[in-house]
Order: C-alpha cells, then structure tokens, then sequence
C-alpha cells in the first residue's frame, strides 16, 4: 500500500506488518526501559504487528542486515530488561547518514521493505532523530509504506527548547542527575577528611555544550551548605576565572569542589572525534578535568597540598544501582507511547514527555513534530544559572528535584551480582545481498 500521509491511521490497514527497533548514539541507565516499552507496546497489538526486530548495533544493524527477532525472546529477559543499563542487550553505534540522497539510505528502505518493515521505531538524541525525520520523509517520497516514530535518549537533557514545550526532560537524565547528587554527597564526605593534604577535588561531568549534567551536582546539597563551585559551558568562565575563584573558596572554608562540564575551555586536548563529528572527550589524548588539576597546582593553592581530579566517563551513563526510579518507568512509558503514536498518528512524529503546571510533580506523554527535535541543542536556561555563573537557581533545583525521587531501583540479584537481561543476539536469515556501509569503505 503507498504512503499517503504523514498523518493517519494505520488502524484501517488490514495487513499486519513488522516492526524494527534500533538505538543509536551513546547509551544511559535507562535505554533498555524504552527498549521494552516499544517491544511490549508492539504486543499490545497484534492484529496490526507482527513480528518485532531490532537492528543490531543500532544503523548498522540496518545497514548490514543484522536483525535480531525481539518476538522471540525469552520473557524473563525482556522484564529484566528495564534494570539493565547502557546498550548491551541489542547494540548502539556512532555511525552518521549524511546525505539521504545516498545509497545508505536506499539500503535501509531495501532491508525494510525485504522484512516487511512497516514501522520503524528509532531511540536516540538530536542527531537521531534528524536521522528519523530523513528516513519518514525519503520513504514519503518514494512511496514506502513505512511509519517511522522518534524515541527520545540522552543524559545530556539537550533535546528540545528551553521554553519546554518540544519535552520537559529526556529520559537518562534523571539517572544521570542522581548519579551526580550521590556521587558529590560521597565526594563531599572524602574532601572534608582530606582537605588537609587534597584539598581541592575536580570532577569533568558529561556535556559538550550544555551544563545539565554538572548542574545536577547541586542536586546533593540543596541547602547549599557544601564548598561547591560549577562550571557550565555556557557561563564562558576561563582557567583564570577557575583559579581565582578556587582561591577564593580555600580562603574562606580551606577545601573546594570543583565540577567541570567536559566542554569547559581549557585549550586543546588532542581532540579525538566520533562518528557524528563530536569531540570524543574520553577518547582525547588529556581531558579537562586534569588541565584543570595542572593549571591548579602550576599556579599554587596557597595551602597545603594539591588538588586532585576524577572523571567518571562513561559511568554515569551506566550506573543502574543509582538510577531514579521516576526515569526508569518514564523511559519504559514514553516508549509504549511512541507504538500509540505511531498507529493512531503515522510518521514523523518523536514520543514526548511533558509536565502539567502546578507545585505537584504530574508527567504526562504526548508527541511533536520529529522537525521540530530534529539536530536541536537546548542549553541550560540563563535564568537558572546564578549571577556568579558558579551554580544554579532554586528553579533549577525545583526542576530537577523530582525526576530523582524514589529509593533503589528493583535490581535482580544473583550471586551477589547484578543480573542483566542477556538477549539472544542471534540475527534472522537475511534476504539482501551483501552490503558495505558507506563509512566502512
């Protein structure tokens, strides 16, 4: 049947369909909920889909034919898969679809309409969802029955506007956000006993252009009671700024923590890039937070000792102990509401969460525009950043403070470890002749 429009109903269609699943870019603690709300939320009707696959390694998977049969799956691992973090039960990748007049995207038409795909369902951040929008609008154009539907992941929180009516938070924050405020509240208790000889403690938080991530280091002292400085991409602070400010701390309480967002300007780092073009912080030949460190013990503390730096990379994104149990059951729901989404509205549209007004935290699931998400980059709004530009308003932490209530997520435990959903990664027989990726050539 062609695509006749972006809006309608694919109630009316008679002819079940597949469904295929895939996540692209960096993962979060919370991916996998969203992985298991689109799944189940596939099930829920199975008059109009069929079987569900996931691409393995995210485009990749697409791109080489790699599909792995979600339908099939052992349902203990699909329930186990709402506590499992980061993206080892199917994959992600980094890989970049440029120009969608090319044969990679060609190709992922091809192994949809080979597999009877009728709806693809993307899990991904502002990169992704460009991706999304170029797949529902090629397939448009060449009369591909495809429904293609955004599902919103970053740590980052850097989708949408800040005015938050595009989403009021992505789902991986609050896990991040909670990451942060438990780890600062245990930094907190090593710098009071080591001050004397380690006085200073820097920490590079997540976040190229956006101060989100270090702005949830707040999050562990609301009262504002801790020697605690941040340091936002957006407030443009200098090393100098930094040095002079720290000084300052140590004069009034002798110890200072520091925390830098990873895009905080220190000079050149012997930057390595990723597949979109990002500058790949953990992969660099130094980082931020130990320029920081050294330009602080060059210059002198002018107490005793020296000041020491920690990054905890890409721990903060996969940490399920201290995932907030408001961002595992949003995940897992804005996931189910992407299936909704697309059968009852059809293509080009990205699942969204959204917050009713009022003192009371009320979160509500809706959908917009994937043109309006599609490469945005939303900062951390100015009005919540303080005058000193060292930490945030108490609207931010009004904000924030909800998305990490709750206590312990419900992990599984199995000799005194963890235990993960481990999928079958075994991929179908494939129906396409070979097929090299663009970038791999």
């Amino acid at each position: 049947l062609p695509f006749t429009s972006r809006r309608f109903s694919h109630y009316s269609i008679a002819m079940k369909r597949n469904a295929l699943v895939a996540q692209s870019g960096g993962p979060s603690p919370v991916i996998n909920s969203s992985l298991q709300g689109v799944l189940e939320g596939c099930m829920d009707f199975p008059d109009h889909i069929d079987t569900v696959f996931a691409g393995r390694h995210g485009i990749e998977g697409v791109l080489l034919e790699e599909l792995i049969n979600l339908s099939s799956q052992d349902s203990g691992e699909i329930r186990r898969l709402r506590h499992t973090p980061a993206a080892g039960a199917i994959g992600t990748c980094r890989y970049k679809l440029k120009d969608e007049t090319s044969e990679d995207y060609t190709r992922i038409l091809d192994v949809f309409v080979a597999h009877n795909i009728g709806y693809f369902f993307y899990i991904g951040g502002n990169d992704s969802m460009d991706t999304a929008q170029k797949v529902s609008r090629l397939a448009a154009d060449r009369g591909v029955d495809l429904v293609v539907t955004g599902v919103p992941k970053t740590i980052d929180n850097d989708i949408g506007d800040t005015e938050f009516k595009i989403i009021d938070h992505t789902p991986g924050y609050g896990s991040a956000a909670r990451y942060w405020a438990n780890l600062i509240q245990n930094v907190n208790e090593e710098n009071r006993g080591m001050c004397v000889s380690e006085p200073v403690t820097v920490l590079q938080a997540m976040g190229r252009k956006s101060g989100w991530i270090p702005a949830a280091a707040r999050l562990a002292d609301p009262g504002r009671e801790m020697p605690l400085q941040l340091y936002f991409a957006e407030a443009q602070h200098t090393l100098s700024d930094l040095y002079e400010n720290v000084r300052r701390q140590l004069a009034g309480e002798g110890r200072c923590i520091v925390v830098v967002s990873e895009g905080f300007d220190v000079g050149g780092l012997g930057e390595a890039h990723d597949g979109f073009g990002h500058i790949e912080y953990g992969a660099s030949r130094s980082t931020v937070a130990q320029e920081v460190v050294n330009f602080l013990n060059d210059k002198g503390l002018q107490v005793r000792g020296q000041a020491t730096g920690q990054v905890p990379g890409v721990l903060q994104r996969s940490a399920s102990i201290l995932a907030s149990r408001v961002d595992i059951e949003e995940a897992y729901q804005v996931g189910k509401k992407a299936v909704s989404v697309a059968l009852e509205d059809g293509s080009g549209w990205m699942a969204t969460i959204l917050r009713k007004p009022g003192k009371e935290y009320l979160a509500y699931f809706d959908k917009v525009d994937l043109h309006r998400v599609a490469n945005s980059v939303r900062q951390l709004p100015d009005h919540w950043i303080s005058a000193d530009g060292l930490d945030v308003t108490d609207a931010f932490i009004d904000y924030a403070m909800p998305i990490i209530a709750g206590g312990w997520p419900d992990i599984e435990i199995e000799n005194g470890l963890q235990r993960f959903a481990r999928l079958s990664e075994q991929c179908i027989e494939k129906k396409l002749s070979e097929y090299i990726p663009l970038q791999f050539r």
